[in-house]
């Protein structure tokens, strides 16, 4: 029986255990995740473990509820040490899911505690980590440093001022470039609730008057201009539908119109603005030499009471079935028919879809850029070995896989770099398999190669990011 979580956790052959040595100490690029960069900027010290690992996790927060934990102690008013004894308790009960493994490997590479956490031993490791996180070196700065991260991109409003950003970049002892990523969705809703002071907000930064959809164009493309200027080169976009590629101004028009008002914004005429605003996008993307990430599939906000009671993003969140390949495939073609396409990062949270992403990845190649468009890696609930496995064979098998851009944390904690720790070994473990059964020599330059270009090489020469 092998110990839990040693030394070759996860790779289960000689060939994937040299792999392993080369991609270990690669450094990371966190092209897409949620930190908050005040947080940073203001280098900030976490109260405690329970502050620190739960805060915003709602990966944790789903499995607790599903516990039969008491809401008191995952967003309610309990104290940090109450919810982190409730979730200790609640882990044993979590074997096959990939928090059993992130929450050890966040206490092995952030605490270098190597118990098994539950109920009995919470205490001891509550005393443990909070002795570590009232040093300097656990503040917020500090614990990036540790997983020697060269870049972290944000997720930013078009509206941000990215003061913190600027601030960050003016700090001469700390490394590691943060940059902002433009995330437009709040002025691409136009049916959402709150659209009309959005974009109010929107005309008074960006100094112009917003009337059409060419003005809601002009708006972006003036803030994607300033977000340029401070340090970003990637759009992200959550498309929780794709819309249908309809390239009618007029009801593209009317859609905005009622949305200025807060009125109802009727179907078709919201699926003409989403089409176009994207489109327009895309083109001003591929000016600036951007790449755009494409998010589709997640069904959002299903409880409408635990909704009204904390708002989004609290684990509450569920995988979308609709189809979306023709009209996604639309949109693509939209922009490379004025030779407009920028790089692309497509993913999808339903894995039945992942041939439908893999295959209209292969659709837009070209134009000299190794991997143009990409299928992003296993994202959301899909970010388990499973998920990560699938996303990369179903890659390799219709694509490229050496071409692949790799991992993102994706998230909200300051400890979820050792995910890139998982990631790399099962990836490791994938081609070591297929070279131990003799699909793959035994070439140990081109392998190194391979790895090292997934782990760090290709997001850094496909974002054009300058280190």
């Amino acid at each position: 029986m092998k110990a839990f979580m040693d030394k070759d956790f996860l790779l289960k052959n000689e060939t994937a255990r040299r792999l392993y040595a080369a991609a270990e100490t690669m450094p990371i690029i966190d092209y897409h995740c949620h930190l908050n960069p005040q947080e940073i900027a203001e280098n900030i010290q976490f109260r405690n473990i329970g502050h620190l690992m739960l805060g915003g996790d709602h990966y944790k927060w789903r499995q607790m509820r599903a516990f039969g934990i008491d809401e008191k102690y995952i967003c309610g008013d309990a104290s940090d040490y109450d919810k982190f004894l409730a979730y200790a308790r609640m882990l044993p009960a979590a074997i096959g899911n990939p928090l059993y493994h992130w929450t050890h490997l966040e206490l092995r590479r952030v605490f270098g505690i190597e118990d098994v956490l539950n109920e009995a031993s919470a205490p001891s490791i509550w005393e443990r980590a909070n002795a570590l996180l009232a040093t300097d070196e656990y503040r917020a700065k500090g614990l990036i440093r540790r997983f020697n991260v060269e870049v972290v991109c944000t997720t930013d409003d078009p509206i941000d001022s990215l003061e913190y950003h600027k601030a960050i970049a003016q700090d001469g002892a700390f490394a590691t470039r943060v940059l902002p990523a433009f995330r437009p969705d709040k002025a691409i809703n136009a049916d959402r609730a709150g659209f009309k002071e959005y974009m109010q907000k929107l005309s008074e930064v960006s100094g112009v008057e917003i009337r059409t959809t060419s003005d809601v164009i002009e708006a972006l493309g003036k803030r994607v201009e300033y977000f340029h200027a401070c340090g970003a080169r990637i759009s992200d976009h959550g498309l929780d539908s794709v819309p249908h590629a309809c390239f009618d101004r007029a009801k593209a028009d009317r859609a905005l119109a009622a949305g200025l008002l807060g009125h109802a914004v009727r179907p078709e005429d919201l699926d003409a603005y989403r089409t176009l605003v994207l489109v327009g996008l895309g083109e001003m993307y591929h000016k600036m030499g951007w790449a755009q990430q494409y998010h589709i599939g997640a069904l959002r906000n299903n409880n409408k009471r635990m909704f009204e009671r904390f708002g989004p993003d609290i684990g509450f969140d569920s995988v979308s079935d609709a189809p979306f390949a023709r009209d996604l495939s639309r949109i693509l073609d939209a922009q490379d028919a004025n030779a407009s396409l920028p790089k692309t990062v497509l993913y999808c949270l339903n894995g039945t879809a992942n041939s439908v992403i893999g295959t209209m990845t292969g659709n837009f190649q070209g134009d000299g850029i190794r991997g143009k468009i990409q299928f992003g890696s296993g994202w959301w609930f899909n970010d388990q070995r499973d998920g990560m496995e699938d996303q990369m064979k179903t890659l390799a098998n219709v694509g490229l896989l050496s071409n692949f851009v790799g991992m993102l944390t994706d998230s909200r904690s300051f400890t979820s770099y050792p995910r890139h720790e998982y990631f790399r070994r099962i990836l490791c473990n994938v081609i070591g398999t297929w070279v131990e059964n003799g699909e793959y020599p035994d070439d140990w330059d081109t392998l190194g190669e391979i790895v090292q270009g997934i782990c760090f090489n290709n997001a850094q020469r496909y974002f054009g990011i300058e280190l």
